[in-house]
């Protein structure tokens, strides 16, 4: 079997990093420091035509699979780390329902600017008091006429602030609890910030991509704008879960291997009692073992994407994926900063700033402990715990 990247995913990797270079360690600093989103990045990205990478050629995509869209999102969350990474990554993932599911119609309108990026879409699904049960979602829309209003609340809803579209999961019946999934209808609209508020959440790192409370009021939505049949919104979102969860598992991948590398050249440079730190076995085994433990993560994620583009079940490897690219990830950056000593506290060796970043695939968009159980149940064939 064989695990090597070809030619043409090597010549990919090349050319998204010459893409982004000019976008340096400085430029990131900055961005997080004044909470800034990265406009000119994201202009770049588009421009190279980088976000229809996984799409359709009829649209303007580039018609590659899951495994070059993880490949792109590693090399990109390696340079800017979370920040560059989810100031794209809804663009990636997040038109895969309207893709399988849309009208051709739907598609000839939407996908063109999505993938050149005129449009700027969030993705709006959680709410407050639902967590992750998204079959008990409260925020309604009701059909009047020919259009949809939409009342609710969404929490944790990326990049509203800047966001001309919207995909929204809303109920259009009332659950029905032998069969909770139904009655959940998926839209893809505009998003109108007279009856949308967004609040943004003050959160603990990725300061330049903005993370809200919406506040929707009456929302007047063509029925045009419903992707699919009415009621089955939460079977097409199962749709884009595992691609989501590889490119995050790709993103987290990526931010600890730039954590990494900063650790290890710091201890092939720092003299401490006239000798380098990397000498010292105390730093070299919890870098050598991450290390070993961020291949096992690599290997993962690309086996997962690999299935999912040969169209075979994939819900394993892909949760396993977000999993331990999350763990991993998190002790690979704790790791990083405890090589630096001290100045791994400070912003300028951004470590640190690497370690508030995965603090986002480790808690979202499934914790760590739903993935156990669901590996427990799917994988090992335990009874379901919840």
């Amino acid at each position: 079997m064989d695990f090597s990247l070809s030619d043409e995913q090597n010549e990919l990797i090349n050319a998204i990093e010459n893409t982004i270079n000019e976008f340096d360690d400085n430029y990131w600093l900055e961005a997080d420091k004044k909470s800034k989103f990265p406009e000119e990045f994201v202009k770049k990205i588009a421009d190279g035509g980088w976000l229809g990478i996984a799409m359709p050629l009829k649209y303007g995509g580039s018609n590659l699979g899951v495994t070059e869209a993880a490949l792109m999102m590693m090399t990109i969350a390696k340079k800017g780390g979370m920040t560059a990474a989810s100031s794209i990554h809804m663009n990636i993932f997040g038109p895969s329902s309207l893709v399988k599911y849309g009208t051709e119609n739907q598609k000839d309108n939407w996908l063109p600017d999505i993938i050149n990026g005129k449009t700027k879409m969030c993705f709006a699904v959680t709410e407050a008091d639902t967590g992750l049960d998204t079959t008990r979602l409260k925020t309604k829309a009701v059909l009047k006429d020919d259009k949809y209003i939409i009342n609710g609340r969404k929490l944790w809803t990326s990049t509203a602030q800047i966001s001309d579209k919207i995909m929204i999961l809303a109920r259009t019946s009332d659950r029905d609890k032998k069969n909770p999934t139904k009655g959940l209808s998926l839209f893809f609209t505009n998003f109108n910030k007279q009856t949308i508020e967004a609040r943004v959440i003050d959160k603990m790192g990725r300061a330049a991509v903005d993370t809200n409370e919406l506040f929707i009021d009456n929302l007047e939505v063509p029925k045009e704008d419903l992707i699919g049949e009415e009621g089955k919104g939460f079977s097409y979102i199962l749709h884009s879960l595992n691609p989501e969860r590889i490119l995050l598992a790709a993103e987290a991948y990526g931010i600890a291997k730039n954590a990494l590398d900063r650790a290890v050249k710091y201890a092939n440079e720092r003299v401490v009692f006239e000798r380098l730190i990397g000498q010292n076995q105390s730093i070299q085994h919890p870098l050598a073992d991450g290390w070993a433990k961020l291949k096992a993560t690599k290997l993962m994620f690309l086996n997962a994407a690999a299935k999912y583009d040969q169209n075979l079940p994939c819900g394993l490897e892909a949760n396993a994926a977000k999993y331990l690219a999350a763990e991993f990830g998190v002790e690979v950056c704790k790791h990083a900063i405890a090589t630096h000593g001290g100045m791994g506290y400070a912003k300028e060796y951004h470590v640190e700033r690497l370690f508030r970043e995965m603090m986002i695939p480790y808690l979202a968009p499934i914790s760590q402990q739903l993935v156990l159980c669901y590996l427990a149940e799917h994988a090992l064939g335990l009874p379901k715990s919840y």
